[in-house]
């Protein structure tokens, strides 16, 4: 996954662990995806975009 000049729109995220968190909650990977497909609820998603930030 590459990081983006620009972040995606709509969304909000409030994962500043994650490499592709920019202050004030803007996500800037170039995609997100949302695993798995079968999922009931939101306890049952996961951003399978999450990296860590590199230290």
């Amino acid at each position: 996954m590459q990081k983006s000049n620009n972040p995606i729109g709509r969304v909000k995220c409030v994962v500043d662990s994650c490499q592709f968190y920019e202050n004030g909650n803007h996500c800037m990977a170039e995609a997100i995806e949302i695993q798995p497909p079968n999922a009931n609820d939101n306890q049952d998603t996961d951003c399978a975009t999450f990296q860590p930030k590199k230290m």
